[in-house]
């Protein structure tokens, strides 16, 4: 059951709005006043405020029957406290259970009577298409023979869990009227597709029929079919425990079996039929996560996105021409330039530290010990040079960054895009040189940057009643001069990003919740963490790459290349200045790529565009199957004035539907019989 195992722990999901800020938001939409106190009619909550049911062929029960869940007085009209409770109801841990025993509270005096229950299930579509007995020993057992008892709210929740169950099987008594035990595979699709369409995926529903392979279908096949969908969230709990987390190994039925043999409610017969609709038969009888995803319906989880811009660029995967590439490369390049800009004036300081150190060579006659530690660097910087001597370098730092980190990460995400295969998986080695690439497209831009900026950064070491500035570097060294060093560059940069995007994915990976959504300060963490042994292990190319590029003064050690630099330094100074300044290039690089890729990631979800290819994994997009679901996708996106708890009204309705398989007509009788596909929402 996707929507409760995906509700937070904490005691309420969303932090309430403040009584005057609600207020406002009621009275702008509240038509009627009576008596001096503003009151909103079902129109102006569900179609208005809402935004639900937007056609003009609407159909008015059921926003009647909508809005009666806020309207607690049960007399058509919603006052602000009762707007106010309702957001108040949105915030609790159980709002989505709390919200279903509301639409069948038709008296509101919390409780539910058969004529309750009965009055709103005769109204789904559900009972339109294959009634329930409304009169049989189910609804004795919960209501009475006489049908007298009143059912309190912790009764409702058992009750409607039951409910959708006891139709299935009775959808099966009716399509096996000679109790034979077998019904054929149309009649089985017939009610899966009515009674389970709110657990179907789009590939589950297509092949039900396929999926028995002609023959009839036993009873124990159905019990076991509707009891997989409804334990799918169970069965990739199962996945992860046999995988130790991993969500794309491959993993075999006995596997699987071995791990769910401790789950009572895990049948081999649901494994059979698990593996069949993920058409392991194919696939060397192994499944991943990705087939769990795809037989698994994604529904209203606790991650409920404000997006700035939403723009849908292509209709589906097939239509991704080559020019919806180029905007998609594009797109991620002009993200990528504002996260490396950001990241980049975060750790700056820093970075003017770790090239300070780098630089302090023996024989100097300035001194051999100019800087005792990065701590001292830093402190006699700001003595000597002021606060803004730590940002000397700083303009053309971020001139050069921008291009330079977009390049990296969309070269990345392009090379990681071309070798991931349909189901969403790359090998570890394609990773590797997916970042060796990256790592290598951005040395174009780092060396000419690079030289230039520890140029600046060392040129406050030196005594000096003339300011140095870029372009005065720039025409020194000429167009070939800029790019001197640039072996030690790709020396150091390839290795980093081999190891450092690799070492993000799956650090991320790791890092995310049980459903696969990653928060943004997991993404800094996963960021930061993967900077510490990409930085760490390529410090001996930095050192060697900052010789090459600073301008060697009086009495210091020059050097003619990678190699004569490697030598003479061992030879020099020993092993050991190697890795100078490695602190400081952990704690810059670190940190920095941390505020880039959760920068990068975040402006994705913001300023989303689907391009018919990959997103980030550890976003929030979910599978959108329902009407209302679908009127969720934008209403939370677009109306400001769905705040506090109203900021999950939408999703939650929808989860009234998608849970519990209560779809109400979207439209008026006469229009709903013309447009059956259209008013189911199939």
């Amino acid at each position: 059951m996707p929507l409760t195992k995906s509700l937070p722990n904490s005691p309420s999901l969303l932090k309430r709005a403040g009584t005057e800020k609600l207020r406002e938001v009621f009275l702008k939409y509240a038509s009627i006043q009576k008596n001096g106190e503003h009151y909103m009619t079902s129109e102006d909550f569900v179609r208005k405020f809402l935004g639900l049911f937007s056609e003009s062929a609407f159909n008015d029960e059921s926003v009647r029957l909508l809005a009666n869940i806020a309207d607690t007085s049960k007399d058509g009209l919603i006052s602000f406290s009762e707007f106010q409770a309702f957001e108040g109801l949105l915030c609790t841990p159980d709002a989505l259970y709390r919200t279903a025993f509301q639409l069948f509270d038709r008296k509101g005096n919390g409780t539910v009577s058969y004529a309750d229950f009965a009055d709103v299930v005769q109204k789904t579509e559900l009972h339109s298409k294959i009634p329930f007995s409304l009169d049989g020993p189910f609804i004795k057992r919960y209501f009475g023979d006489k049908k007298q008892r009143l059912i309190n709210y912790a009764e409702f929740t058992q009750l409607l869990h039951d409910f959708h169950e006891e139709h299935a099987m009775e959808a099966f008594r009716s399509k096996d009227p000679a109790g034979t035990g077998f019904i054929s595979p149309l009649d089985f699709q017939d009610i899966i597709v009515n009674v389970k369409r709110h657990l179907l995926t789009p590939g589950v529903k297509d092949n039900l029929v396929s999926v028995t392979e002609g023959h009839k279908v036993s009873f124990p096949y159905f019990i076991a079919f509707t009891s997989l969908l409804n334990n799918m969230e169970l069965i990739k709990q199962v996945y992860l425990h046999a995988t130790e987390g991993s969500r794309t190994d491959m993993i075999t039925k006995d596997q699987i079996l071995y791990a769910a043999q401790t789950m009572s409610q895990i049948t081999p017969l649901e494994i059979d039929i698990l593996f069949h609709l993920a058409g392991a038969v194919h696939q060397a009888g192994r499944i991943d996560y990705s087939d769990l995803s795809n037989i698994a319906p994604e529904h209203y989880t606790k991650h409920i996105t404000h997006r700035l811009a939403e723009i849908k660029a292509v209709e589906s995967p097939a239509d991704r021409s080559a020019f919806i590439q180029i905007l998609e490369s594009s797109y991620r390049f002009t993200l990528g330039s504002f996260a490396g800009a950001v990241g980049a004036t975060v750790v700056y300081p820093i970075d003017l530290v770790k090239t300070r150190m780098q630089n302090q060579r023996a024989g100097s006659y300035i001194g051999e010990v100019a800087y005792r530690n990065s701590w001292d660097c830093f402190k006699k910087v700001v003595r000597h040079e002021g606060f803004m001597g730590l940002y000397r370098g700083l303009l053309p730092q971020l001139m050069g960054v921008a291009p330079e980190k977009a390049i990296k990460l969309t070269v990345n995400d392009l090379v990681r895009d071309k070798l991931t295969d349909k189901k969403g998986n790359i090998p570890t080695w394609a990773e590797v040189l997916a970042g060796g690439c990256a790592g290598a497209s951005q040395v174009v831009f780092t060396n000419p940057l690079e030289i230039v900026k520890i140029r600046l950064q060392v040129a406050g070491e030196i005594a000096s009643g003339s300011k140095i500035r870029a372009w005065s570097v720039v025409r020194e060294l000429g167009l070939f001069g800029l790019y001197k060093g640039a072996r030690a560059c790709l020396l150091r940069d390839v290795p980093f990003s081999a190891i450092y995007f690799p070492t993000y994915a799956h650090t991320k990976a790791m890092m995310a919740d049980k459903d696969g959504y990653n928060h943004p300060l997991t993404l800094l963490a996963a960021g930061a963490i993967a900077g510490v042994p990409a930085a760490s292990l390529v410090t001996p190319a930095d050192v060697i790459k900052t010789r090459l590029q600073v301008v060697a003064r009086s009495g210091q050690t020059t050097y003619n290349g990678v190699w004569d630099a490697t030598k003479k330094i061992m030879a020099e100074e020993g092993p050991r200045a190697f890795w100078k300044g490695t602190a400081a290039r952990v704690f810059r690089s670190s940190p920095q790529f941390g505020v880039t890729l959760v920068t990068y990631e975040l402006l994705q979800r913001l300023f989303y565009v689907d391009f018919g290819g990959t997103q980030p994994k550890g976003s929030e997009a979910h599978k959108i199957t329902t009407p209302l679901e679908q009127a969720a996708a934008s209403v939370t996106t677009e109306n400001l004035d769905h705040i506090g708890g109203y900021r999950a009204a939408v999703p939650l309705l929808a989860g009234v539907e998608s849970k519990f398989g209560l779809y109400l007509p979207r439209f008026g009788r006469g229009v709903a019989a013309a447009t059956p596909s259209t008013a189911t929402g199939s």
